[in-house]
C-alpha cells in the first residue's frame, strides 16, 4: 500500500535523510539533525511517499509571505528515490503539496532546481512551473 504522510518532527523527519542525499550527497547525519530544527521552527514540513513503511520520495516545504508573491509554498529538496522514478509519484507528491498550499490560502507556488538537474527542469515544467529568474549565492 503506498500513502503520502506530512511530517513536522525532527524524529519523523530522520528517516529522510538517504532519500535527501540523493539530491545532496554533502549533508551529513550530524548537519541534518543540526539544520532540521531550525527549518521546523520556521514553519518546515516533510511531505513522504511511502512504499508499505518504506520511504520512497520526499518533498520538503514552507508556507510563507513574500511582497512580489503574496502567501506562497516553496517545495524545497523534492527527490524520487531512484528504483521509483518515472512511476508518477513526484508528480502525486507535488499535488498533495500543492493542495495543501491551496487550502492554506496560498497564491504561488516557487522552488529552485540546480542548474545541472536537467530531468528535474523537464519534470517542473510539465507539472505547469515556469523559469521565471535565477537564485543568486554567495559563500559568506
Amino acid at each position: 500500500m503506498m500513502g503520502i504522510k506530512i511530517l513536522s518532527t525532527l524524529n519523523e523527519m530522520l528517516p529522510q535523510l538517504n532519500l535527501v542525499k540523493q539530491l545532496s550527497p554533502q549533508i551529513t547525519l550530524e548537519s541534518y539533525r543540526q539544520m532540521i530544527p531550525d527549518m521546523i521552527n520556521k514553519n518546515y514540513k516533510q511531505a513522504v511517499f511511502y512504499d508499505q513503511e518504506k520511504p520512497i520520495a520526499v518533498c520538503g516545504f514552507w508556507i510563507s509571505t513574500k511582497l512580489y508573491a503574496g502567501k506562497y509554498v516553496e517545495l524545497d529538496n523534492v527527490v524520487v528515490d531512484i528504483e521509483y522514478r518515472s512511476k508518477g509519484i513526484g508528480e502525486k507528491l507535488c499535488n498533495k503539496v500543492l493542495d495543501l498550499a491551496i487550502d492554506e490560502g496560498c497564491q504561488m507556488a516557487m522552488l529552485d532546481a540546480y542548474l545541472e538537474n536537467e530531468k528535474g527542469h523537464v519534470f517542473y515544467e510539465r507539472e505547469g512551473f515556469i523559469k521565471r529568474g535565477y537564485h543568486f549565492v554567495k559563500k559568506l
